[in-house]
Order: structure tokens, then sequence, then C-alpha cells
């Protein structure tokens, strides 16, 4: 006789499908959480490859090994991979694994979007890849896709690249919409928009931006689509139109999603920091104020990527005031971090290492962002190797190694298991060494006056340039290592209590490790987690 009561009903809930139609399925947040990681992490390493025939290429000066219309197509598909398809993904992986235990929730507030959200990618990633196997090539007028470029002189490919960036637009609008009502309908009770964890607060913050610029960046699409294949003329001068609107509403999204890329790892870092050392976090309401603030002035300083498009005096100022005006809450943010080590019991597990390293390399990029909002001195640095070396500074050393950061200390909660902690040091000081091999010479290279997006050079940049590739090579490698700590940590290891770091807090350390399948079926007791965030 078949046992109905309501214990065994319970018990079937907890099922856990089987096979692949279990992924291509599946509703459940952790899974797509660990969909999003996996391929934001493959993403990675194909566009880390792309670099590596960058660099390989300008290890001498000369053509060496592609042709320059080749290396454009890998600057360009490089940028759009690394920014679409391993940092945006791998932020919202996080979101999908951790949102929901941080806030007692059972799981996102629209899991049958959450799984189409992500299916899609995969799909829009093929499509953008698969152009550079086109005759033509793939797109060549980097990930900025300035017209002319990406109209009059593009490829027969940008149809692909325009309907693979909707689909990554669709992707990114659908997960902050699941975002936004996972955190504002769903939290345990009790906890206040006040008591969620800062990576909470971060991703509400990013999500609604992602909600604001995300359709600029399809109309910017659109009208090059249009220009080049229906005879329209937006950005065409002969036709009434006029280039330099590209750049204004390319940008107009292009700030705001830098934003995007950083505003997680903020929430990320404010979650480590207070754990390894052993103290609250400090200024927690500043905190979250400043992150709103950023957001806000994001949408204010588009115009000081284009000072050389020429543009009135008030203009250039009103762009310079309120570009370095944003230091402001960064600088809060960073003396907060700070704050909180403080006298601190601190000790430096792995995770605490790729956030000291977070902090100290992402003020590097920042203070070089000031330098370049300075409107007479970008004059001098403008579209030179100073600008590749701000950036990456900020998504490399930022948004990754905060990226890293999370997954190392996360891990044991996902997989049960604790990682080979010599592997993972070898991780990080391979990374934190060869990153600043790669990118700080490259400042030098920028005022010396190299130009970026070039496959050949002068031969004065040459001793730099070879610094620069071997730094390349050896941070593409180093990443080879976190590979095998995860498959490791995935397949075995020392099992992992439910806390395994001493000082961390939070309702996702009140599950065990691994975590179950299924998570608070029930609204968790607040009082049990220590008084708040």
């Amino acid at each position: 006789m078949t046992d109905t009561t309501p214990d065994n009903l319970h018990g079937d809930h907890h099922h856990k499908p089987r096979g692949i139609m279990r992924w291509v399925l599946t509703t459940n947040h952790k899974d797509i959480g660990s969909m999003y990681l996996i391929f934001s992490f493959t993403m990675f390493l194909l566009g880390g490859a792309m670099a590596m025939v960058i660099r390989a290429e300008l290890f001498q000066p000369g053509l060496q090994l592609v042709e320059p219309n080749f290396f454009n197509q890998m600057t360009t598909v490089h940028g759009l991979i690394m920014v679409f398809g391993a940092v945006m993904p791998a932020f919202t992986g996080l979101a999908n694994w951790m949102v929901p235990m941080m806030i007692g929730a059972p799981d996102m507030a629209l899991p049958r979007m959450n799984n189409w959200s992500f299916w899609i990618l995969p799909f829009a990633f093929l499509l953008l890849i698969g152009s550079l196997f086109m005759e033509g090539g793939g797109p060549n007028f980097g990930w900025t896709f300035y017209a002319p470029l990406s109209t009059t002189y593009s490829p027969d490919s940008t149809g692909l690249f325009v309907f693979a960036l909707h689909i990554m637009g669709i992707s990114s609008i659908m997960g902050a919409i699941n975002v936004i009502v996972t955190i504002t309908n769903m939290r345990a009770p009790g906890m206040t928009y006040m008591k969620m964890p800062l990576f909470v607060w971060t991703w509400l913050i990013t999500a609604f931006l992602l909600i604001a610029v995300m359709p600029v960046l399809a109309g910017a699409a659109t009208m090059v689509l249009t220009d080049k294949y229906f005879g329209t003329s937006f950005f065409d001068a002969a036709g009434g139109g006029d280039p330099v609107l590209f750049q204004h509403i390319f940008w107009f999204f292009g700030h705001p999603e830098v934003y995007i890329m950083i505003l997680p790892s903020f929430g990320i870092i404010s979650a480590i920091v207070p754990a390894f050392s052993r103290k609250r976090l400090f200024g927690y309401s500043s905190m979250v104020y400043a992150t709103a603030s950023i957001a806000g002035l994001s949408f204010l300083v588009w115009a000081h990527h284009m000072f050389t498009t020429g543009m009135p005096v008030f203009a250039e100022l009103f762009f310079m005031f309120c570009t370095m005006l944003i230091s402001v809450p960064t600088g809060v943010k960073v003396f907060n971090w700070v704050a909180t080590m403080w006298r601190g019991s601190l000790t430096f597990e792995v995770p605490m290492l790729f956030a000291i390293a977070f902090i100290v390399l992402f003020t590097i990029g920042g203070f070089s962002g000031l330098m370049l909002a300075i409107t007479p001195v970008d004059f001098q640095y403008h579209d030179t190797y100073f600008v590749v070396a701000h950036f990456h500074y900020v998504l490399v050393s930022g948004a990754v190694f905060s990226i890293m950061a999370a997954a190392y200390y996360w891990l044991p909660k996902w997989t049960g298991h604790m990682f080979n902690e010599t592997l993972a040091k070898w991780h990080f000081w391979c990374s934190v060494i060869s990153v600043n091999v790669l990118f700080f010479p490259m400042h030098f290279l920028g005022l010396a006056g190299m130009p970026r997006r070039i496959p050949d050079y002068a031969l004065q940049f040459a001793d730099v340039n070879a610094i620069v590739s071997i730094g390349g090579f050896a941070f593409g490698l180093s990443q080879l290592i976190f590979l095998v700590v995860v498959i490791q940590c995935a397949r075995g290891g020392a099992p992992a209590a439910a806390k395994p770091w001493e000082g961390a807090e939070g309702l996702e350390w009140t599950v065990p490790s691994p975590a179950p399948y299924h998570t608070f079926e029930t609204p968790p007791d607040l009082k049990e987690v220590r008084d708040g965030h």
C-alpha cells in the first residue's frame, strides 16, 4: 500500500532530479547558479585565450602571428566575452546561489524565468563566437562598436552581433527582475531592508541599474542595425545623422555598466572582510548609502569618455566634477573596509587574501580613473594604453578578484568540502604577481603615447610590451590552478562544517554544507543569527 502520509510527501518534495534534463529543466536557484558560474568561467578561459593571442602578437613589434583584421576581431570579442560572458554571468550566478539563502527565501521568486534567462545566454554566445567563422570574419570594431566602424565599415556578421547583444540584454533584464522581485517579496520575517547583507543590497541596486540601462544598449544596437541594413542615417552625417550621437547613447549605457560590474564586488568584500577580521562591518548604513550614491552618479558621467570629441567647456567641467564626486562614496567604502580590519583579529585565509588584494588594486584603478577624469589630462591619455591599464585594474584585479574571493568563501557551502588551501594560495600569489606585471607597466606605455587596439607599435615600446606579455601568459596560466582547486573541491576533500569560517555571519551559514537542494521551506528564525547583518 502506498504511503501517502504528509511526511512522505514532504520527502518526495526533496527528490533531487538526475541526468541531463535536471540541468535543462531546472528551476532550482542553486542549479541555475552553478550553471551560471560554470558558464562564466568557461567564457573567462575563452576570453582569456583571446587575450593571449593579443599579447602574443604584441610580444614583439611588427606583424608576427595574426593579420590586423583578425587582431581587431580578437580585441572586440575578448571585450564582449569578458564583459557580457564572464563578469556579469558570474555575478548573476553568485546572486542565484546566495541571495535566496541570505534572505531566508526558498528559491528565486520567478524560477521558470530564471531558467530561461540562463539558457538563452549560451545561445547568444554561440552566435557571437560563430560569427568569427563567417566570411569576412566576426565583429572587428571594438566592444564599444562605435559608428561608423560598426555601420559603414563593419563586416556582414554585424547582424549576428546585434542579435546576440539583444539576447544577452534580455537575459540580463530577466535576471534583474527576478532579483528585485525576490528581494522585495521573499525576505524572512524581521529582515528589514537595513538588516539585509550588503551583498543583497548591492545586487538590488545593480538590478535597478540593469533595468535602466540595458534598453539603452538595445536602442543603440538597433539603430546600428537599421543604419547598416535598412538605409537609416542615425549615425551617418551624410544623411543628417551624427556619429557622436552613438557615443552619447553608448556611454549612457556604458558607464552605469561599469558599476553593474563592480557594485556586487563591494557586497562580496563587505561580507569577507568582517568575517576574517572577526568584527562587524564598520559603517553598514554608510555603505548602503554610498552604493546608492555611486549608482545615481553613474548616470551623470557618461561624457567623460568623450572629452576629445569636442564639447562646450561648461559640459567638460560638469562631467569632470561629477566623475570626481564618485570618488567620495567610493572612498567611504574603502575607509569602512580598512576601519573594519583595524584592531580586528585578522587571519589570512584565501578569500581574505583576494579581498585585501581587491581593496589595494581596485584603489589603484580608482586613482587612475581620477586622473582620466581631469579633462585637460584626459586629452593626453585618451585612447592610449593608460586607459587599458585603468579599466583592467578595475575589472580584473577588481571585479574578477572579488569573484575569486567569493568563490573561495562560499565553495565549502556549495560543495560540502574544504578546498586545497596550499594550491589556492599558489593561485592567489601567482595571480596577484602576474596581474601587476601584466597591467601596471601599461600605465607607462600609455603615458609614453602608445595607442590602444593596434597590432603593431613603435620600437621604443618593445621591452615593456615583452614584459606585459609575459605577465599576461603567467596570469592566464595561473587561472588553471583555480580550475584544479575547484574540480578537486567538488569531487572530495575534508568535510566542511556548516560554518567553516569562524567569523562568518548570515543565514547561509545556518544550513548544512553542502547546502541542501531545498532550503528555508519555512522562514528561518532571525534571532538565531547574531543580531542583524
